[in-house]
């Protein structure tokens, strides 16, 4: 059964081909289409659409279906179109003519839009929470090893004296700021579509800011052709948040492959988190951050897929839209995959300390001598010019290091002040899930 179908039976290869994946993609969107049917069934009713009987009989079956998501018994069936046609299929064998009734003063574009609102959002949610714990792992991984030194590097050459404090602690401030993408994403997507028809409204006197309420959006999407013209920017939004996360998780995963070397091995794993050859004894792989940075390279190529799939469209639904749902959803369950395998990781990992005792280092400490010449009133260059003499005829030897004060330096790594960065830009994040909305609505 497809809700659009009329007397003609559909060519199977057509629909075959423009239905896509949306059976199996469509399985992450039944919860949150049973909970937005819900928020439905109460506003028809409060507008005089529906009688209470027929409310409390949809909200009735709507409930036993959202138990079966739960279970998994809640499939789509042989010759069924999608979740959506599911659903209704479901409420019309159980109510009869009352089942009829769920779609009155809706399309399918609106609640479709729903859904994906209801399910990214959720997404967001758990993605940030999940995002939490690396930051706050980065943060404490700073804090302890804060006073073990390792050479910063510029152009891949050693060029200043840095710590692991400052290393880890850099990676938790660039995802505080992810986290700041990752919320201006959630704020532009919740954002209700429920109500706008298929772009243009409705003669039926629906009642929108109560499906708002409900389904807890933030505020309506206003004008109901912007409601489907706006298909992609949502998606761009949380798109471009993702590519932020993944190109920290890149940086991260790129680093760990180099500290790895058998030339640097600043850091190290036990055996079991690394891999082998079946050639070479002695190779100890970094494949676990060569997969992240491989994968958070892709995900890092979503905005442009967004971009590339939505722009030029005419305004309205056009079906290439559908599209969409795979590379979001895709992202979110690569993404936290990524995240989840790095937190892994660092639960395991193996500082080296003094690296900077090498000789091969000795030149890092060159900037500190130039800076306690300038503290014995020598001008710049001149310092500058004394030091850098001393290291091109090899007789430059580091003294002591000096006393870094200033904030975000390895002696003043300002985490606390990170942390409440990170802090207030979690607060948008509620992390509501399904059951609660629904068990909020089953009573009303």
């Amino acid at each position: 059964m497809k809700l659009w179908e009329k007397k003609a039976v559909p060519d199977s290869r057509v629909i075959e081909f423009t239905s896509g994946k949306d059976r199996t993609t469509d399985m992450c969107l039944a919860e949150w289409d049973i909970a937005g049917s819900m928020a439905h069934a109460i506003m028809l009713c409060e507008t005089g659409l529906i009688s209470e009987d027929e409310k409390k009989n949809l909200l009735n079956a709507l409930h036993s279906l959202f138990k079966k998501t739960k279970t998994g018994n809640l499939t789509i069936g042989e010759g069924i179109e999608d979740i959506h046609s599911q659903i209704e299929n479901e409420l019309v064998s159980i109510l009869g003519d009352t089942g009829k009734k769920i779609h009155t003063g809706r399309s399918r574009n609106d609640q479709v839009l729903t859904d994906i609102r209801l399910f990214t959002r959720k997404e967001i949610d758990e993605t940030a929470k999940t995002t939490s714990r690396l930051f706050y792992q980065l943060l404490s991984l700073s804090e302890q090893y804060r006073q073990v030194l390792i050479p910063g590097y510029t152009h891949m050459q050693p060029a200043m004296v840095s710590s692991f404090g400052l290393w880890f602690g850099s990676y938790a401030e660039s995802i505080a700021d992810d986290i700041l993408m990752l919320s201006d994403a959630r704020t532009l997507n919740n954002r209700n579509p429920l109500g706008s028809g298929a772009g243009y409204g409705s003669t039926l006197p629906l009642d929108r800011k109560l499906t708002t309420e409900l389904l807890e959006f933030e505020d309506l999407l206003y004008n109901s052709a912007y409601a489907g013209l706006n298909r992609g920017k949502a998606e761009f939004a949380a798109a471009s948040a993702m590519a932020s996360l993944a190109q920290t998780l890149s940086r991260l995963a790129m680093d760990m492959c180099m500290f790895m070397t058998a030339e640097l091995r600043f850091v190290d794993f036990p055996d079991e988190f690394v891999t082998g050859s079946s050639i070479m004894p002695q190779k100890r792989n970094p494949d676990v951050f060569e997969i992240i940075r491989g994968k958070a390279r892709l995900i890092q190529t979503l905005p442009g897929q967004v971009s590339a799939l939505v722009s030029g469209l005419p305004s309205g639904y056009n079906r290439e839209l559908q599209l969409l749902k795979d590379l979001i959803f895709n992202g979110f369950s690569e993404l936290k995959d990524c995240i989840g395998i790095a937190i892994h990781m660092l639960n395991h990992i193996r500082i080296t300390d003094n690296v900077t005792a090498n000789p091969l280092y000795n030149s890092i400490f060159s900037t500190e001598e130039v800076n306690r010449l300038v503290k014995q009133g020598v001008p710049f260059r001149d310092a500058y010019r004394i030091i850098g003499e001393k290291v091109g005829n090899t007789s430059f030897t580091p003294t002591s290091l000096t006393e870094y004060t200033h904030e975000g330096s390895i002696g003043n790594l300002c985490n606390s002040e990170i942390e409440r960065i990170f802090r207030s830009r979690m607060l948008c994040f509620v992390n509501r899930s399904s059951q609660d909305l629904i068990d909020k609505m089953i009573s009303l």
